[in-house]
């Protein structure tokens, strides 16, 4: 394994971003030879091809250093604050281009990590229309929290494979020995598949928890669509600040003093390109307005106007936002779009 940097103990970064790298390959797909087709027994909507045809595609783009943790550095960083990554790279062509990438958007990779004999991660990511399937597929690394040097403001945790099991123990770990560091989690779907009770030291430890409606009613166990009684929940479970997006109908915050705000969509300029990276956006960019000092229901109005601006892109970076450039949208956003205290 190679140490790409040598970390500088005198480097406190304001957010550190844990979780796993990828390149993704964007396919268009041509309307004419796939479809989808919804309301087959229940089941989610079904992407369809004709099996064993040679398939023409529209388009294909190529983003490198991307993922839930790879974009929160990135849109930390654009809104002004000193963004580290860890993350596992392969030895390879794919590895380099992420690295390249990742120091050209200005984000510290003295916490990467690159192994020998191994393959950077690569995903295919099935377009139709502004929506994707993605297949996905995880290199087995090995999980070593690094040594931080001075304890980072924010430790920004995400989806990691399944074989990143013990990491989640040690930053529990992490944030016991340093409790001048806080703990945003946003669990990808190996997490969410875990359940609370394997994570709930983690949970204990956190202070801002990300998720949507329907991972909420999974994490809990429950069919509860009140969005209150989902994220008083979530708060029972440790964080102290849950954070829910119910996709068209916005976001909702359960604050430390039992406030809860609801935020709508900022609306878009035109129809969305492409919705990957939305939901990544969004807690990033939340996280990083309280970082900066917000309070978190203006946190709120900050990360549906960095969603709304990554969705007009393909992929989930291009179209993060400048602290400057996300503050002329909230200048100009319509009087309806703020806050709403519910209870």
């Amino acid at each position: 394994m190679l140490d790409v940097y040598t970390v500088s103990m005198a480097t406190r970064y304001d957010f550190v971003s844990i979780g796993d790298i990828t390149i993704d390959a964007f396919i268009e797909l041509s309307k004419k030879d796939a479809r989808v087709v919804c309301d087959i027994e229940g089941r989610p909507c079904q992407l369809m091809m004709n099996f064993g045809d040679k398939l023409p595609y529209e388009d294909v783009t190529i983003v490198p250093a991307v993922g839930n943790s790879p974009n929160a550095a990135v849109a930390a960083h654009r809104l002004g604050l000193r963004s580290a990554l860890y993350c596992n790279l392969g030895h390879d062509r794919n590895g380099k281009d992420c690295l390249d990438a990742l120091r050209q958007e200005g984000i510290s990779t003295d916490f990467v990590k690159v192994h020998e004999r191994k393959n950077t991660n690569y995903h295919y990511v099935l377009r139709y229309g502004a929506e994707r399937t993605i297949l996905i597929k995880h290199e087995v690394f090995q999980y070593v929290l690094p040594d931080f040097g001075l304890p980072p403001r924010f430790l920004y945790f995400s989806s990691v494979g399944e074989s990143g099991l013990p990491l989640h123990f040690e930053i529990a770990k992490y944030l016991k020995d340093h409790p001048e560091t806080k703990l945003v989690f946003q669990p990808g779907t190996f997490q969410i598949r875990l359940g609370y009770e394997k994570l709930k030291e983690l949970y204990a430890v956190t202070e801002i928890f990300f998720c949507n409606k329907e991972e909420a009613q999974t994490i809990l166990g429950i069919k509860e669509k009140d969005l209150l009684t989902l994220l008083r929940g979530l708060k029972k479970l440790g964080p102290k600040l849950p954070v829910i997006t119910d996709g068209p109908n916005g976001a909702y915050v359960l604050e430390e003093d039992g406030s809860a705000w609801h935020m709508p969509m900022y609306p878009d300029p035109k129809e969305p390109v492409d919705r990957t990276g939305a939901g990544d956006s969004f807690s990033s960019t939340f996280t990083a307005a309280i970082a900066l000092g917000l309070s978190p229901h203006e946190a709120l109005a900050w990360g549906p106007i960095n969603s709304m601006s990554v969705v007009q892109y393909i992929g989930a970076q291009k179209g993060l936002l400048t602290r400057e450039q996300l503050e002329e949208y909230l200048k100009k956003a319509p009087a309806d779009f703020k806050a709403k205290k519910l209870f």
